[in-house]
């Protein structure tokens, strides 16, 4: 005899309209909220309080913690984990396997260790999150920015609208991200490092913030100092090319070039080509080639 699927749970103070539906196995939890059409999947939980806009689909085994929010026609992938309190914009669309509002847990003195607990994920209208990405909680996330498959999002770190981080790239805490811009593939923006609007990082970019690497300093007392971390300063418009490495707390001037390859140990100028390790000066940039 074949056996009957669970019915999906609701508990009694949740509140569902009546074109809302929801799967076999499905549990839906104390005081959350189902707008029309809102469709979750078999076996995908909702927890206490959550609120789920119009049309929100949830895939299966899909679990979302007490406190989310969802805007109207977002669309949540199958196991996909969304952390308490954490906001999705409406008509976002979060993969399969992805994290969403992940708690950090650092080592004791880490230097990204911050006194205030951090404010829950927010997640602008109609960001894509690909397959497996994880995104900290304390992040936040512009309108219609892409982060690709695998990448990672740290705490604190803000990125702006139309932007797009690529597959596996890490943009790490405490990084403002501007407007438009295009991370590459594996690309990795350190901790305290500034890219402003319209930047293109190629693929494997890597920034640097510790040129000490690890080695505190002492005083003669052989009392540890604290680790002065500095990451790059990447200005509006500036091009930086694939494999590229920039030291720590060096600043590419806008509109600037650094080729592919290139080890950046000292400022680039505005407008200036750099390549070569180290990098050496190569020229303007063409006029044709600058941001109006």
């Amino acid at each position: 005899m074949a056996r009957r699927a669970p019915r999906p749970t609701m508990h009694p103070s949740a509140v569902a309209d009546p074109l809302a539906t929801a799967g076999s196995g499905a549990m839906i939890g104390a005081e959350a909220r189902l707008e029309a059409g809102v469709r979750v999947a078999p076996y995908a939980v909702i927890d206490a309080r959550c609120v789920l806009g119009e049309r929100v689909v949830v895939g299966p085994h899909a679990v979302l913690h007490h406190d989310v929010v969802v805007g109207a026609g977002a669309q949540i992938g199958s196991h996909v984990v969304v952390h308490p309190g954490t906001h999705v914009g409406a008509g976002a669309v979060v993969g399969d396997h992805a994290v969403l509002g992940k708690p950090s847990r650092l080592r004791v003195g880490s230097a990204a260790a911050s006194a205030e607990p951090p404010a829950p994920l927010r997640l602008g209208d109609d960001v894509t999150i690909g397959a497996h990405a994880v995104l900290n909680a304390g992040a936040v996330v512009g309108a219609r920015t892409i982060v690709g498959d695998q990448a990672f999002v740290r705490e604190r770190a803000t990125i702006g609208e139309d932007t797009v981080v690529g597959r596996g790239s890490t943009v790490d805490c405490d990084v403002a991200v501007g407007a438009r811009v295009s991370i590459q593939t594996d690309v990795y923006v350190t901790a305290r490092s500034v890219v402003e609007d319209d930047v293109f990082l190629g693929p494997g970019v890597t920034t640097t913030n510790d040129d000490r690497m690890g080695r505190v300093e002492q005083t003669e007392d052989g009392v540890p100092q604290p680790l002065a971390l500095a990451g790059a300063t990447i200005l509006r418009g500036s091009r930086v090319g694939g494999r590229a490495v920039l030291v720590p707390g060096v600043t590419v001037g806008p509109d600037a070039f650094v080729a592919a390859g290139a080890v950046v140990t000292k400022d680039v100028g505005e407008g200036r080509r750099v390549m070569g390790v180290p990098a050496r000066d190569a020229g303007a940039v063409p006029d044709a080639d600058r941001l109006r």
